[in-house]
């Protein structure tokens, strides 16, 4: 079969589509549930990025799993569960079809649910909070970057996949879900009851916050990295070009990732030049994306990171790190350093699969690591109505950085 190019993008959560059309073995004739794993196997056998598969023999796997009956859909989606397993990554996996549609929501702009989004810990397997959204019922309740979820509604997230649990957290607006929290601050679990609401994804808040000492500094909050998030990015720096902002603070805390695409635009509006990413495929070849000489402004700037920063904003947390853009300051960042891509399957199903690697312009590999940011400033939870206030302290950290950098930016 003809291979395909396709678009690599990050996470767990707004990964580009992309079909792949059936595979079946001209020696001896499937059933339909065999074609439809035998698909499954193909795909991974051509994009995974380990070409080892973990350390085992991929096409006895495929003879094995054959010998199954596989009677029904459901059978089929355990034997692909079952194979996929063996790998040993938590971040390629199955989604059926309503997990498959439910994934691909995040891109339109509004989703029906609690606001969080997850993770499964590649080392413990425990499904971790990656950061509440800007304004959801998770974030109102306090849920936190790295808190477990130990029970959705009283059953045990353990025999969840990452889309089950995500499944089993969304629903009707106005109809509740108990989660059984753990925080890493404490030893004794607690249940939160969220009420589901409408989320509204808007990525970016931006805002000319006026300063005596410096002048104007152009704040832009960004939640997650959509299909909106660059030209809103472009257009917030333009505004405040145009209103004589003297330094920007970008705001990456609590953002989990989104497209990798998106990400790498944005480091753009920053960069006139320079490498922002490489990424690294099973043949080790590196692949890189630059910078492209179109800069919006030069004006200094603060990253404010924590540890919900993660994936695309890693990305570009990263870039303008290494390419001393920019200053970071909070805390050190989530570390999640792999790439899925999502491709669909014939029965509207569709496969996550881990297909890269990718490295900072410094060839630092962040996967489990995180960001160590330049000026290291903690933070105790605030409410949302407290950022950028007095008591947050990071932000106050970064106006303190953006002001050094004006006074001897004039004295030169």
């Amino acid at each position: 079969m003809k291979n395909k190019f396709f678009q690599i993008a990050i996470l767990l959560i707004f990964p580009v589509i992309i079909t792949w059309g059936l595979w079946t073995s001209s020696a001896v004739a499937l059933t339909d549930e065999q074609s439809l794993l035998s698909e499954a196997w193909r795909i991974v056998n051509l994009a995974y990025v380990d070409d080892s598969f973990n350390h085992q023999n991929w096409w006895f796997m495929r003879q094995d799993l054959l010998k199954k009956p596989l009677k029904s859909r459901d059978e089929t989606y355990g034997a692909i569960k079952e194979m996929l397993a063996t790998l040993d990554d938590p971040f390629t996996r199955l989604l059926k079809p309503q997990e498959y549609r439910n994934l691909q929501v995040n891109t339109s702009g509004e989703l029906t649910g609690v606001g969080l989004q997850i993770a499964l810990d590649p080392q413990t397997g425990a499904l971790t909070v990656i950061s509440p959204l800007e304004g959801s019922p998770a974030e109102a309740a306090g849920i936190q970057a790295r808190d477990l979820i130990l029970k959705i509604d009283g059953l045990s997230t353990t025999e969840y996949s990452l889309d089950e649990a995500a499944n089993r957290m969304r629903g009707p607006i106005g109809s509740s879900v108990v989660l059984t929290i753990l925080r890493e601050s404490s030893d004794q679990p607690e249940d939160i009851k969220l009420i589901r609401d409408q989320i509204e994804i808007n990525p970016v808040y931006a805002e000319l916050k006026s300063n005596s000492e410096t002048g104007p500094i152009g704040y832009i909050r960004l939640s997650q990295f959509n299909a909106n998030a660059t030209a809103e990015v472009k257009q917030a720096v333009e505004n405040f070009e145009e209103q004589g902002a003297i330094g920007y603070v970008l705001d990456l805390r609590n953002n989990p990732g989104g497209l990798l695409q998106a990400g790498v635009e944005i480091a753009r509006v920053w960069l006139d030049e320079g490498t922002i990413v490489f990424t690294v495929n099973r043949q080790r070849i590196l692949g890189s994306f630059t910078a492209s000489g179109s800069a919006v402004t030069n004006g200094p700037l603060v990253v404010l990171t924590n540890q919900g920063t993660a994936s695309a904003s890693e990305i570009l947390a990263g870039a303008l790190q290494d390419n001393g853009r920019a200053l970071l300051v909070g805390e050190k960042t989530f570390g999640k350093g792999l790439i899925q891509s999502l491709f669909d399957l014939s029965d509207g199903a569709g496969l996550a699969v881990t297909v890269a690697k990718y490295e900072t312009p410094n060839h630092t590999d962040i996967n489990k690591q995180g960001i160590t940011p330049d000026v290291v400033v903690e933070q105790d939870p605030i409410l949302p109505n407290q950022i950028t206030t007095e008591v947050d302290k990071q932000y106050q950290a970064a106006v303190k950085l953006l002001k050094s950098q004006v006074v001897l930016a004039n004295a030169a």
